[in-house]
């Protein structure tokens, strides 16, 4: 469970490496099993072409890999292949990941991979259960 501060981007764009809690882009309030909300975190910018090869996230044809120390454990399902996945991310809207890759619903997965801006709600600022990991998320 977290608390999130809509205020958050009202003077400033959500910025790569922010959790974030937006509209899921398939949402579907027809669809019982659809979550309407969902918490993912900011990889893609508007503009940017991220591509995922070996468990890896490269921006904008880097030949480094995105430096990610947030995730939990090794990375090595990528969306059921060995294959190299690109996705061009376009203006406006925003290419999200889970941190936990290996069992999230994220970006990869969606019919629409990319969160507009006006779909996302708040920035996750604390989090409150379970009570083992209370505290601010960065």
């Amino acid at each position: 469970r977290m608390i999130g501060l809509r205020t958050s981007y009202w003077l400033s764009d959500p910025k790569r490496g922010d959790i974030v809690i937006f509209i899921n882009p398939d949402y579907d309030e027809n669809s019982p099993k659809d979550e309407k909300y969902y918490v993912k975190r900011v990889i893609g910018l508007p503009g940017e072409k991220v591509t995922i090869k070996d468990a890896k996230i490269y921006i904008n044809d880097s030949d480094k890999p995105l430096d990610e120390p947030y995730l939990p454990e090794e990375w090595v399902y990528v969306n059921g292949s060995d294959e190299e996945l690109t996705y061009q991310v376009p203006e406006g809207c925003y290419f999200m990941l889970g941190d936990n890759r290996n069992h999230s619903m994220d970006s990869r997965y969606w019919q629409n991979p990319f969160v507009e801006e006006d779909a996302i709600e708040a920035e996750v600022a604390v989090r409150y259960w379970p009570l083992n990991k209370i505290g601010t998320v960065k």
